[in-house]
């Protein structure tokens, strides 16, 4: 491993001290970052009917999402190198004060286009939460004890995903949307005063300047994935029109950008993402686990609070509530498997066995039908949310105990990319899937219906569940069952991409967990 930094000069003892208290203050402020960034990707989505309503952006909605996708996704991989080469406190307060500043404008944005810009600058600042937090805890907790913290850590990950949409869908029935803003504020006020005053990690002086090339290109690759998954949201025909040549531009300009970014990183004296990284057989499984997964979890979880709505008539509210299921098990999975991997210091059983329950989960969603009862919907999803807490954080603690303490933090911000970027590839190839499925399923089922009753322009593209409650009850019934007829069989193209998972877990080379933190093994720091 290449070592591109220099601790500070040593006086003889180590400057910085680990005591029980310190490791626990800072994890606190770590675990409120985590949840205002996973919290923020999800609590947006119920309410951005009411938001571009009130905006006067209907047509626009998609680019809410999008921008803070693609600022996350741009942004990861530059913080975790930051944090390699200088030091990870200043970063994490930046990340703080972006993703406050960018909260405070949000709640506060008079238009449109003032909301995408905030919005934009609060996902640069939580791309920055996720890296961080997580490099963190390996610079102050050894791999043999990371297990008990990265545990609470996706818990809280799937917790914010579940009721996100839930207090989305409360704000906007009661307080109001910007209040999905303003939650953020006090919760990252008091994190940013916590890492001031506590947060004291050793600097470093860095040798090498930082892959600007590199950055750049990767920029540009990550937008062009991000503009094409989304296409469907951000273009004014709704859909992907191939004839298009701003397509097929992007396309192109997006394949380039990558080819040129690979052989940028193969010359570079130090690269933004090394490539001998994925000579090591646990970093490359790890990663690609953490795609695979991004690929077919986040895809299957964006669809079931909408199918709630159409097939049970439920609020955005009450969709919330029924995933909690999915929660509990993710909760007991990721706590549990982080204390035995402390306990036994072994992680390859934890990544096979949450990848083969999550594709039992994914193959049991298979069955869902419009009036399918809850208790088995609340079954299906608590089979996935198993799966999904074996996995999440074991393969973090695998990507940062492949590779030597001064890469942690490009390691780690590497597997959180690659699973955003499977997100939005999946979410988007799901999503095709389905709409196709649905506008077949929906010209079957109107076809007989009188034409009286169906609402002029109405079909899959505009089909949101108040549209769907607004229906005679005679066709609202034809309507959710070709919904549900059209997701259900849409879950079995996820299903593969799952046990591809399951089956490269198995190639994972289980490494010795070390027994020392990042900043012990570097010499700046001695334990209490």
């Amino acid at each position: 491993m290449s070592g591109t930094t220099h601790p500070p000069t040593d006086t003889g003892e180590p400057e910085f001290v680990l005591s029980r208290g310190t490791v626990y203050v800072i994890f606190s402020a770590l675990l409120a970052a985590m949840f205002l960034s996973a919290l923020d990707q999800s609590v947006v989505s119920t309410a951005l009917p009411t938001i571009v309503g009130d905006l006067g952006a209907a047509d626009r909605e998609g680019w809410i999402v999008t921008a803070y996708l693609l600022a996350i996704a741009v942004v990861m991989p530059v913080y975790g190198k930051v944090g390699d080469l200088w030091g990870r406190r200043t970063p994490f307060l930046v990340a703080l004060v972006l993703f406050l500043v960018g909260s405070t404008g949000s709640a506060l944005a008079g238009s449109f286009t003032e909301l995408v810009v905030w919005r934009s600058l609060q996902g640069l600042g939580a791309g920055g939460l996720v890296i961080l937090s997580q490099a963190i805890i390996a610079d102050i907790v050894s791999a043999r004890d990371r297990g008990k913290f990265m545990g609470p850590i996706g818990a809280v990950f799937g917790v914010a995903t579940v009721i996100g949409p839930l207090l989305g869908g409360w704000f906007t029935d009661g307080p109001g949307w910007r209040w999905c803003f303003w939650l953020n504020v006090p919760v990252a006020l008091v994190a940013l005063g916590i890492a001031w005053f506590r947060l004291r990690l050793p600097t470093r002086r860095a040798t090498t300047r930082l892959d600007v090339v590199g950055a750049v290109l990767l920029t540009l690759t990550t937008s062009g994935i991000v503009f094409l998954t989304s296409w469907s949201t951000i273009s004014s025909d709704r859909r992907y029109d191939w004839s298009n040549p701003a397509l097929w531009a992007l396309v192109v300009v997006t394949v380039v950008a990558l080819i040129a970014f690979l052989v940028a990183e193969s010359r570079a004296a130090d690269p933004l993402i090394p490539l001998h990284l994925f000579r090591s057989r646990t970093f490359t499984v790890s990663v690609t686990i953490a795609l695979l997964f991004g690929m077919t979890m986040f895809a299957a979880l964006s669809f079931l609070p909408t199918f709630l709505q159409m097939a049970r008539g439920s609020t955005a509210t009450d969709a919330g509530l029924m995933m909690l299921p999915m929660t509990v098990g993710l909760m007991i999975t990721a706590l549990g498997s982080g204390l035995a991997i402390t306990r036994y210091g072994r992680y390859k059983p934890y990544p096979i066995i949450g990848m083969g329950i999550a594709t039992i989960g994914l193959a049991w969603l298979t069955q869902l039908t419009p009036d399918i009862s809850m208790v088995t919907f609340g079954a299906m999803i608590f089979v996935l949310g198993l799966g999904l807490g074996f996995v999440m954080q074991t393969i973090v603690i695998a990507v940062q105990n492949s590779v030597s303490p001064d890469l942690v933090g490009v390691a780690t911000s590497t597997n959180n990319f690659l699973r955003e970027i499977g997100a939005a590839v999946g979410t988007s190839v799901f999503s095709t899937v389905f709409t196709a499925r649905l506008a077949t399923q929906l010209g079957d089922a109107l076809r007989d219906a009188p034409p009286g009753d169906v609402p002029q322009g109405f079909g899959a593209q505009s089909l949101t569940p108040d549209a769907v409650r607004e229906l005679p009850a005679a066709l609202r019934d034809v309507v959710v069952d070709a919904y549900a007829h059209a997701l259900a069989p849409a879950f079995w193209y996820l299903v593969p991409l799952a046990v591809l998972g399951f089956v490269v877990a198995f190639f994972m080379k289980e490494v010795a967990l070390s027994d020392k933190s990042g900043l012990e093994a570097r010499g700046v720091a001695r334990v209490e």
